[in-house]
């Protein structure tokens, strides 16, 4: 009886422990610059970073004409690499829409964050993905900031609801798909670069006038902490025991 007892409440704290794992959160709120974030630029128009008028200060902030925008980030390291090393991880953004026609007509156009693996990239793509959808955007929706937000387990081999994948395509229905043989946790196990777009993969748009404001650009990881580790490697072999 002593045992079984000890064993349990060995259990109960390492429940207890393995639940409160160390969060780290990473925002860029442009007050320091652009920190790696960078918006399109050239002939239809460019990206800047206002210093007023964001969700509370200073905003990237895109004037562009094309299918599309996307504003990227392959540089810091805070928003990049190995998500598995997380058990829970979530990715934040501030959206406003000043302006999305076109022709003089207002649209709406998908908002979504794409998460790519060029390592991995094969059959001609240029990188392979995992893409979750927030929402459609428009100017008569976004015309007030609005927070998007999405908290996903990295280590999930299968795509999360709601998530699609690219670097393939599915051979009967010709939709993106993540390569055979690459998992959702392959994707996140070295993310090479961090976007958020209009482009969704396997859709395609007319040029339009986008002038887009992005702000408050956040990425919280949450890891089990090395006290929980190793009481659930206790309780584990205190488990093993027991059977025996």
């Amino acid at each position: 009886m002593k045992h079984l007892l000890n064993t349990s409440i060995m259990l109960a704290l390492t429940a207890g422990i393995a639940g409160a794992g160390v969060t780290t959160t990473t925002t860029t709120d442009f007050s320091n610059g652009a920190e790696g974030w960078t918006g399109p630029s050239g002939i239809g128009g460019a990206t800047t970073i206002e210093p007023n008028g964001g969700n509370d200060g200073a905003f990237m902030r895109t004037q562009f004409n094309d299918f599309g925008v996307t504003f990227r980030n392959d540089s810091n390291a805070d928003f990049l690499g190995d998500y598995t090393t997380a058990e829970e991880i979530t990715i934040s953004i501030d959206v406003q829409v000043e302006y999305l026609n076109f022709f003089g007509q207002d649209v709406s156009r998908p908002w979504l964050l794409e998460l790519r693996d060029f390592d991995t990239a094969q059959g001609g793509y240029p990188w392979n993905s995992a893409w979750f959808l927030f929402d459609n955007i428009s100017q008569a929706n976004n015309s007030d900031w609005m927070t998007y937000s999405i908290t996903f387990d990295p280590n999930s081999t299968d795509l999360p609801m709601g998530w699609g994948g690219y670097g393939a395509e599915d051979p009967d229905t010709f939709e993106p798909t993540l390569p055979d043989g690459v998992t959702f946790a392959d994707v996140l196990s070295g993310v090479d670069e961090i976007a958020f777009t209009t482009l969704q993969p396997g859709f395609f748009f007319s040029f339009t006038d986008h002038t887009i404001g992005i702000d408050n650009i956040s990425i919280t990881r949450t890891v089990p902490t090395p006290s929980a580790l190793a009481l659930l490697g206790l309780s584990g072999l205190v488990g093993t025991r027991r059977r025996r």
